[in-house]
Order: C-alpha cells, then sequence, then structure tokens
C-alpha cells in the first residue's frame, strides 16, 4: 500500500511540475532527461527490486532481535529512533559517495542529469543500487528492527526521494526546509559546481546537515557536471567507468590553438 502512495505520489509530481515548473528546461534536454531516467528505472528494477526488498526484509527478520533497538518493544519511540537513525546512515552513505572516487564514480551517474525533475530520483546506476543494498543490509543488521518496519521507511525515503526532486516551488518553503529536504536544497545538492553539490546530503530531515555543517542554501547557476552527460541509458552505464580524470587527461591530449 505504502509503494503504491509512492507512485501515485510521483505522478502527482510530474503532473505539477508540468503544469507549474520552478525552472524552464528546453523540451529537449527534458525529454532525453526524462527517457533516460525512466529507461534507468525500468532495468534497475528488473535487476533489484525483488534482490533489495527480499534482502533487506530477510535480513532485519533474522536479526531483529540482535541489534541496538532490539530491547525496545515496538511502538512510536522504536519507531522514530529507528526512522532517525535509517535517515542518519542514508545521510552518511550519500555524504562517502561524494567523498570517494570508488563510490563516486558511480553516483556522479545520478549528478550527470543536465535536467532536474522528478524523474531524477530514478536516475542511478546499477552499481550503486547494488552497493548500497550491501549497506542497508549491514546497517539493518546493527540497528535490529521489525522487517515490516524497514520496508515502511524504504517506501517513506522514496517518496522524499521523489518529492525533494520535483522541479516545483514549494509554498513557504524556507520555513519548511528547516525541518525537511526540500526541492531548493536538493537542487543546491545537483549544482554543475563541486563546491556547491557536494552539500545537502539528507534525504528526509534536514537536521543532519545543520549538524555537520554540511548545509548550503543557494540557488545554482547550472544543473548536472560539465564534463559527463549521457543521452541514453548505455551512455548512462558506460560513463561510470570513466572518471573527471580520464576526461582531463584525454582533453590534456587535444593540441591547444595559438593565441
Amino acid at each position: 500500500m505504502l509503494f503504491g502512495l509512492a507512485i501515485i505520489a510521483f505522478f502527482f509530481l510530474l503532473v505539477l511540475e508540468k503544469k507549474r515548473p520552478y525552472r524552464t528546461f528546453s523540451p529537449k534536454v527534458y525529454k532525453e532527461s526524462f527517457m533516460t531516467n525512466t529507461t534507468a528505472f525500468i532495468i534497475n528494477n528488473v535487476i533489484l527490486t525483488t534482490l533489495r526488498a527480499s534482502s533487506l526484509f530477510l535480513v532485519a527478520q533474522q536479526f531483529s532481535t540482535y541489534g541496538l533497538l532490539s530491547g525496545l518493544s515496538n511502538g512510536p519511540l522504536k519507531w522514530i529512533l529507528a526512522f532517525a537513525f535509517f535517515d542518519l546512515a542514508i545521510y552518511v552513505w550519500h555524504f562517502f559517495s561524494h567523498k570517494y572516487e570508488t563510490l563516486w564514480r558511480f553516483h556522479k551517474i545520478h549528478h550527470c542529469d543536465k535536467s532536474f525533475n522528478v524523474s531524477t530520483g530514478f536516475r542511478f546506476h546499477v552499481f550503486d543500487l547494488l552497493l548500497e543494498i550491501v549497506y542497508k543490509c549491514i546497517f539493518v543488521v546493527i540497528i535490529g528492527v521489525d522487517a515490516y518496519l524497514v520496508l515502511s521507511i524504504e517506501i517513506i525515503e522514496l517518496f522524499f526521494i521523489f518529492f525533494h526532486h520535483a522541479n516545483i516551488a514549494v509554498k513557504n518553503e524556507e520555513a519548511v526546509s528547516k525541518f525537511i529536504i526540500t526541492p531548493s536544497l536538493h537542487r543546491t545538492h545537483h549544482s554543475t559546481l563541486r563546491a556547491e553539490h557536494d552539500s545537502n546530503y539528507g534525504i528526509v530531515l534536514a537536521f543532519w546537515d545543520r549538524v555537520f555543517g554540511t548545509r548550503k542554501e543557494l540557488v545554482p547557476a547550472n544543473m548536472g557536471l560539465d564534463l559527463i552527460e549521457a543521452e541514453n541509458f548505455v551512455q548512462l552505464f558506460s560513463l561510470a567507468f570513466l572518471t573527471e580524470h580520464h576526461f582531463k587527461k584525454l582533453r590534456s591530449l587535444i593540441p591547444k590553438g595559438k593565441k
């Protein structure tokens, strides 16, 4: 039921951003972005949906009585703590995905979208998602909560991924963004400039970026990555194996014109 609501939310945000977009992208850029992102979603889902859901569910079932929160009885306190820890864990994963080249080579696929729309929430490299599954399974063992609670939190996170990628303006967004990650904060995270996109790593709670000093509030001039872009899923998959270092090295081999 929760997954169905998340998908309904996706289509609602899609219609909303078509009617009242925050920023206008050219039809060509938007079409390429949407087609590439939805193709990535379909292919990644074929590979990963069963694996992801079943892995987290089975691990949570197996280890729910061993983790940090296993001693707490099911109730609001345990749910809130589980959600907060889970959100912090994803913040940490997101942070390291930017800081370590091995992780960034896959995560940069998400950032190479020249557009910014709700379908950008689908734009992930399959290896990025596979590594994240392993990380989440380890976290589930450490935290020790009911399998159904884990899946519920996953779906809530999915809804927020759709929400903060939506190309919309949110009413009273400045006030709302003090508590949760909104499109304006995540728009900064998709800036072309590395100094700007290495920020706002939160998925749901805005608290973590404030605590760890990674929050930035600004309007980026451009979205995506300068040296890296993809017009279809095959390019999207392949670009993970070409780093910015490779591009710069190739560019340095091209003779420069005389001034």
